[in-house]
């Protein structure tokens, strides 16, 4: 009986089939793991359908890439970093133009409350309508948690665009959190 015939397998079977080319066992890892990863591509996208495609090509690059999992980390996280790499070469293809212009530390106001009420498709949303280069930056950082240096050798920019670009993203975003919040638009309170 081949390891495919399995209802569910481990993450290792999964690659250790993967590496085999099994058809089967290809899907079953999609099937575990596009959702999680949608997420991801939707935060850097501007459009479901880039989303779509960013998921596509991650995982066509992960099935190509397979060979080289070592098991050293989770599996999970090694396919987060190809699709976050993924995203961030189709956004490097767009050749958006980073302000460099330093800028004072923004003081944001404190939203933990309203954000602690809000679903994470509404906060998902206003993410989405940041510029693209606030969102990469912001998603960068605060949701992947990379460091500025690290954020700003994969962007090609330098360090001080990376944290005007995030306190930007901040300031907009507290923006449109406090407009919600004070027009009682659709903010969905959590019970």
């Amino acid at each position: 009986m081949r390891l495919t015939d399995r209802k569910e397998m481990t993450d290792e079977q999964l690659v250790q089939q993967c590496k085999l080319r099994d058809a089967s066992a290809q899907r079953q890892l999609y099937d575990k793991f596009a959702k999680k990863m949608f997420g991801v591509c939707l935060r850097y996208a501007d459009q479901r359908e880039e989303a779509e495609d960013l998921l596509q090509e991650s995982f066509v690059k992960v099935f190509e890439k397979v060979s080289s999992f070592k098991g050293e980390g989770s599996l999970e996280g090694w396919i987060r970093r190809i699709v976050v790499n993924t995203s961030l070469d189709h956004i490097r293809k767009q050749k958006i133009v980073w302000s460099g212009q330093e800028i004072e530390e923004v003081q944001h106001p404190s939203n933990e409350e309203t954000l602690g009420r809000m679903e994470a498709k509404d906060l998902l949303k206003l993410i989405q309508e940041l510029p693209k280069g606030f969102r990469t930056v912001f998603n960068l950082y605060a949701i992947e948690g990379y460091q500025h240096s690290e954020i700003a050798a994969m962007l090609k920019i330098s360090e001080n665009t990376s944290k005007s670009q995030y306190s930007r993203a901040r300031a907009q975003l507290s923006e449109k959190v406090n407009a919600l919040y004070n027009n009682n638009q659709s903010i969905t309170a959590n019970p």
